[in-house]
């Protein structure tokens, strides 16, 4: 990709498909998120704003500027959206309980969430995070119980859709340099 004028120095987004790792390289040679971007982003030290596992996909920021990178995962500096389906029939109790906290073997998980739709035993749901901790979401939601089979909810897809202002259209394994005004509007 070709930089203008107009693109930051600071920032560049991948929308990360599933199946590869945020890191730089993996002892166990599976797939790393810098195989989807160029040369130059590994060799100069772009590195990532956050996490997303292996099984998600999404939004994923990556800087040069150590600065930026704590500014942006800092809790409360920046919210991050989710679209998440989860199996099993998320409750209002189920939401309400996630907005107000849940302990678990993590420690205290909380999320706002709103239901966005249902498609047979499965929930659609919008995830807002200000304070996103290792696989936060999923063990949030794996902390929660059906309460037809009392089975943990288990989250099936989990796709990052928004870092604080930001929300691009960026196809699935493609990147670009955020925009001066996009960068400006961030940070």
């Amino acid at each position: 990709m070709n930089k203008t004028t107009n693109d930051s120095q600071l920032l560049l987004a991948l929308n990360k498909p599933k199946a590869y790792l945020v890191t730089r390289s993996d002892d166990l040679g599976r797939k790393t998120v810098y195989s989807l971007l160029p040369q130059w982003a590994f060799d100069n030290g772009w590195m990532p704003i956050g996490r997303l596992d292996l099984e998600s996909r999404g939004l994923l920021l990556f800087t040069r500027s150590g600065k930026i990178n704590d500014m942006l995962t800092k809790p409360g500096n920046c919210k991050k959206i989710y679209e998440v389906w989860v199996r099993g029939h998320v409750t209002n109790d189920h939401i309400s309980q996630a907005n107000a906290g849940v302990e678990s073997k993590f420690g205290l998980l909380k999320a706002k969430v709103k239901k966005l739709g249902i498609g047979g035993a499965k929930t659609k749901l919008k995830v807002e995070l200000e304070e996103g901790k290792n696989r936060h979401i999923r063990r949030l939601f794996g902390a929660l119980k059906d309460p037809k089979f009392g089975t943990p909810l288990k989250v099936i897809t989990l796709t990052r859709v928004s870092i604080g202002s930001f929300k691009p259209s960026i196809e699935s394994g493609t990147w670009r340099y955020l925009t001066l005004d996009e960068e400006k509007e961030l940070i």
